[in-house]
């Protein structure tokens, strides 16, 4: 089975639609509003790339909104949050003021991360977003960890541990799947399943295409779900979510997704074509929500602009407060790292 041929289809888009009266305009509003935040925070942060503001690696995550969007309105306050590079929308989704992440992007010391991690190191105690991982399937081993001491520490909270399609090819993948499943750990694996690995799709890195049953010689509890869909998005977290509190253990989800954009700014795109892009781009799941709003006569559009004009001037705004930030002093070298006390070479400023 070809993942091509598993993405959602009209008939799943249209049950997914079916199910609005399950949630509230509350929430509707919310995912609306929310990965519009991140939509636009992206489209401006690949004209600033361009624009050589900052540098370094940047993986936009434009077209994937739906799968942080679902996760955060189905877990708890105190869960735990991870993912790889491609980390700029979890924190908007999970609350982190975009200003700090835009001055992270620029380097400067009001960012997420003193400016010293960039794009891929994105971190916030404050929302429990453990970070963005630079190092392709660090991640997977660690959240187990993090599950581990949840558990140990019966705080009743998961870990969600994200990943792309093509970290699931680290060997890590299975020693974590092992233990997470011999432990019960309160972990749930999530595959953004966008069907590449940089240019290289999931046909042609695997026989076993179907990327849930990665999780079958474990006896680990897997399932695909529609990644466009915020409202599968949401039921799935939670159905796992709950197995995870129960002490059930661990749950592995394919979840399928598609990035608009290149893998990175340097992405040239031409392993895959404009009819491709444009099809999923027809299942966009801003636009979904915003129907299902305006269908059911939940917001004037005068209160649609008002939202619209708010997530323009945060982003707005997020670029005047990079902008303004300083940068981090020489001596900043030197700190946050580990380092023996009595080392001869330090350099004082």
């Amino acid at each position: 089975m070809a993942v091509k041929d598993t993405k959602p289809s009209k008939t799943t888009r249209k049950s997914a639609a079916s199910k609005a009266s399950k949630f509230s305009k509350e929430t509707y509003v919310k995912w609306y509003k929310d990965m519009l935040l991140i939509r636009k925070f992206e489209e401006k942060t690949g004209q600033l790339y361009i624009q050589q503001k900052f540098g370094g690696f940047c993986h936009l995550y434009i077209g994937q909104e739906a799968i942080v969007a679902g996760t955060a309105s189905a877990c708890q306050k105190g869960d735990k949050h991870m993912t790889a590079y491609r980390d700029h929308g979890h924190p908007i989704a999970l609350g982190t003021d975009p200003r700090v992440l835009m001055a992270e992007l620029f380097g400067r010391v009001d960012g997420c991360s003193k400016g010293k991690g960039g794009s891929m190191h994105f971190f916030d105690k404050e929302v429990n977003f453990m970070g963005g991982h630079g190092i392709v399937g660090a991640q997977i081993a660690m959240g187990a960890g993090v599950a581990f001491a949840e558990k140990y520490n019966r705080t009743g909270n998961v870990a969600f541990v994200s990943m792309g399609d093509g970290a699931v090819r680290q060997g890590a993948l299975h020693e974590t799947f092992n233990m997470a499943m011999n432990w019960k750990i309160p972990a749930i694996f999530i595959i953004e399943n966008n069907n590449y690995a940089m240019g290289t799709s999931v046909e042609r890195t695997t026989n076993v295409t179907d990327l849930s049953k990665i999780g079958a010689s474990y006896e680990m509890p897997s399932r695909v779900v529609n990644g466009m869909s915020p409202e599968a998005v949401h039921e799935a977290i939670e159905e796992a979510a709950d197995r995870a509190r129960r002490g059930d253990g661990p749950t592995l989800l394919d979840i399928r997704t598609y990035r608009y954009k290149g893998h990175s700014m340097s992405d040239p795109q031409k392993y895959r074509t404009k009819d491709e892009v444009s099809e999923w781009m027809e299942q966009d799941p801003i636009q979904h929500c915003l129907k299902v709003i305006q269908d059911n006569k939940w917001l004037t559009e005068s209160e649609i602009k008002e939202i619209d004009d708010w997530v323009k001037n945060e982003v707005k705004e997020s670029i005047e407060f990079a902008e303004n930030s300083p940068y981090p002093e020489g001596k900043e070298l030197y700190e946050d790292v580990y380092k023996t006390p009595d080392y001869p070479y330090i350099i004082e400023y």
